[in-house]
């Protein structure tokens, strides 16, 4: 649960109660693909129980989970079938399809191979934390995080309304300055991977893994213009992860000391969504401390679109969405 993080800040005009947030999802349960439907999505029981809630309260922390289900169809298998519709055409009539029922023979072919074709199913966590108004989607892919907040946003009563979390300092700046003088911020240690772009046109990316980063090379490469995408870091000895230019937070694990006070039998729902928010509702303020602050212009635009329109939007802000570099680490 929750091993990559985009974090999002809510407006504060958005209070809404648990069972309002039931009742909207209950406008989207997850259904299967039909037999010529490419792909279908919508939200099932967290807990994994049967025509159970849609959305579960632990500890004050929301959690939600996004279901979707897609049509493996291999261009290599539609393009063989259209070719067997246009060359039957051929030996029906004597001429050749024009590039319009080309387009048609395209959708017939998919109409018939949709029913035969495998499907696969993914999922993604959602985490609300109501009282700190973050939002945290448990994905690496920018773009398959648009699609999960479009849909909240649809659904949810008017007035919802989220920023990309934003801070002072950029993330890349930051991880240049531990990197270049060896000194990460209080509570948090650099440990042994990153990755270095450079910004000019050739783009020449150095990465290092299990390597000690305290070396001059690092340094010498950071003074020569190259620039970190990829930190890995440990907070307080309990929660590591690999930040990234975008103020994503990827590979996220917890650490033995988390589970020190945990008997050995506890475990479940409860027991997982408890020890994960617990720990990451004090990671992501740190790491907020650690960049210098907030920056609130973000979800200062959110909520006057909102105070604007009587309307829920998503709204990105001067936190400008990363380019998706890892769209297939996703679940879906």
């Amino acid at each position: 649960m929750f091993k990559n993080m985009i974090v999002y800040r809510i407006a504060p005009q958005w209070q809404i109660g648990l069972e309002q947030v039931e009742e909207a999802l209950a406008k989207a349960p997850f259904m299967e693909c039909g037999a010529t439907q490419e792909r279908s999505w919508g939200f099932v029981p967290p807990r994994g129980e049967q025509h159970g809630p849609l959305a579960e309260s632990v500890g004050g922390q929301w959690v939600l989970r996004f279901m979707v289900e897609s049509k493996v169809l291999p261009g290599s298998v539609l393009a063989r079938r259209v070719k067997e519709k246009a060359e039957r055409i051929e030996q029906e009539t004597g001429r050749k399809p024009g590039k319009k029922e080309t387009r048609e023979l395209k959708d017939e072919a998919k109409l018939d191979l949709l029913p035969m074709a495998f499907t696969k199913l993914g999922s993604m966590w959602i985490w609300i934390d109501p009282e700190a108004r973050t939002l945290v989607l448990d994905t690496s892919s920018q773009g398959r995080a648009d699609e999960v907040v479009s849909s909240l946003v649809e659904l949810l009563p008017p007035g919802f309304a989220v920023a990309l979390l934003n801070t002072q300092t950029s993330p890349q700046a930051a991880m240049s300055h531990w990197l270049k003088e060896q000194d990460p911020p209080v509570g948090f240690t650099v440990d042994r991977e990153c990755e270095l772009k450079a910004a000019d046109e050739e783009k020449a990316v150095v990465r290092y893994a299990r390597h000690p980063l305290d070396i001059e090379e690092v340094q010498a490469h950071i003074a020569a213009g190259k620039l970190p995408t990829k930190l890995a870091l440990t907070w307080d000895d309990r929660v590591s992860f690999m930040l990234t230019e975008g103020l994503q937070l990827k590979k996220v694990s917890f650490l033995d000391t988390v589970f020190e006070d945990k008997a050995a039998d506890d475990g479940g729902f409860d027991t997982d969504v408890a020890i994960a928010t617990g720990e990451l509702s004090k990671l992501i303020p740190d790491l907020i401390e650690a960049l210098g602050g907030e920056a609130e212009s973000g979800i200062a635009s959110a909520a006057a679109a909102v105070a604007a329109s009587g309307a829920g939007h998503t709204v990105t802000g001067p936190a400008t969405a990363p380019v998706d570099i890892d769209p297939e680490s996703a679940p879906f």
